[in-house]
């Protein structure tokens, strides 16, 4: 009899680095925690939030960085020049930061068009404009034809968090009302749509927004915010995931309460996606007091990001710290976990 051989489709360990390791589950989080974080851990990194929170003469500053590559480079309903400048600012405000200045280095591929180049830039001036920041550095370099996909872009962004302020996973808390401010998924539907050529009889559009402004709104009504984070890659059950491992709490949702736009849950039964892991541009997850949540809803409400606000669960101290447990529509709770893979490259 010949050997047996079998090959195993997720090994367990990679000498290479594949795909999936960017797309914001469980192997994206495996190489930041046994390669990354090891050799850069110190007491701010280690916080895990989507800004690093630094104290420079008695101000609270934010401070956040990221990386943008997206197939098309124009979308409905934003391009990756938008994306970027509303990533870096949203990243600033889930540590409830007022955006003030930002970054934008730019890779560019040999033979790219100039007509598009200043398609973008002017899209993240418009967009950097409208949210009252400005873009005072950055940086250009070009690549060999052929080893980029057109425009690869960076922003770093700083702000500045009130003293009052406290938002990070920490301070997440057993009671606390878990709350989305809009519907998920329709950002990763948009692309995929559009990158396929595919046509659904409907208009999906990518929800790429700056959410900074709403946040403001929640701080000016005193609401106490806990913690938020915006759902983009890996989507809301990888986000509810890391804070709930960060948090070392139990989170649970209701799926009958979760929004998704019925265009948008048409296309993931057909495509074979799950809209839990798909990612948003400009949806975030709400962490406030239970006692806080109907005013919470009510200044959601009032701004056109937030008309589609609700709660869709809590952190709950009935299943087992670091987890987080989908009800489903049947009554039925799963355990939600990171996805080995990914459903949507290059997206965000």
């Amino acid at each position: 009899m010949s050997d047996l051989k079998l090959n195993c489709p997720l090994p367990l360990h990679y000498e290479q680095i594949v795909m999936a390791h960017g797309g914001g589950g469980r192997l994206m989080q495996q190489l930041l925690d046994s390669v990354i974080q090891p050799v850069f851990s110190n007491p701010l990194l280690n916080q895990k939030h989507d800004s690093a929170v630094l104290t420079v003469n008695g101000s609270k500053l934010a401070f956040t960085t990221d990386s943008y590559v997206v197939k098309p480079l124009f979308f409905s309903g934003g391009d990756i020049g938008k994306m970027a400048v509303c990533g870096t600012l949203n990243d600033l405000a889930m540590s409830g930061a007022l955006p003030l200045y930002l970054s934008c280095a730019l890779i560019i591929e040999e033979g790219f068009a100039i007509r598009d180049l200043q398609r973008i830039v002017e899209s993240m001036q418009h967009t950097a404009q409208q949210a009252g920041v400005l873009i005072v550095t950055g940086d250009t370099k070009v690549v060999d034809h052929g080893s980029g996909d057109g425009v690869y872009i960076n922003t770093a962004g700083i702000g500045l968090i009130a003293e009052n302020i406290s938002v990070s996973p920490a301070q997440i808390q057993v009671g606390d009302s878990i709350i989305l401010n809009s519907d998920i998924a329709r950002h990763g539907i948009a692309i995929m749509l559009e990158r396929e050529g595919m046509n659904f009889d409907s208009s999906i559009a990518s929800d790429c927004a700056d959410l900074s402004g709403l946040v403001q709104d929640l701080i000016q009504a005193d609401i106490n915010i806990h913690c938020m984070r915006d759902l983009t890659r890996g989507g809301l059950a990888s986000g509810l995931i890391e804070l709930a491992v960060t948090s070392h709490h139990a989170l649970e949702i209701d799926e009958a309460a979760l929004p998704i736009h019925q265009d948008v849950s048409s296309a993931c039964e057909i495509l074979g996606f799950d809209p839990l892991y798909i990612a948003n541009e400009g949806c975030f997850a709400l962490f406030v007091p239970q006692a806080q949540a109907a005013h919470t809803l009510s200044v959601l409400h009032r701004h056109p990001l937030g008309k589609q606000a609700c709660q869709i669960g809590t952190v709950t101290a009935t299943h087992s710290k670091g987890s987080v447990t989908l009800k489903t529509a049947m009554g039925i709770s799963r355990v939600l976990d990171l996805l080995s893979g990914e459903q949507l490259p290059r997206i965000c």
